[in-house]
């Protein structure tokens, strides 16, 4: 996955391994960010997914979107 191709998206979420190919990472890397709370991510029971709206604000530098972390 890109970064053209996550914003022709119409899903509402991408799950750790899209994210990974998108940052070019290793999807533990993904999951330390989620831990971390730089990464927003979904939690439904045992598994975990990234809404995609956030995390395009987040690489695109959109901060209106972008939730503010207290």
């Amino acid at each position: 996955m890109n970064l053209d191709e996550l914003r022709r998206s119409k899903a509402a979420t991408i799950t750790r391994a899209d994210a990974a190919e998108l940052l070019d990472c290793d999807p533990r890397t993904i999951t330390a960010g989620i831990a971390a709370g730089t990464i927003p991510a979904i939690h439904i029971g045992r598994r975990v997914v990234i809404p995609r709206e956030p995390l395009l604000a987040l690489l695109t530098a959109q901060p209106a979107l972008i939730p503010s972390q207290r």
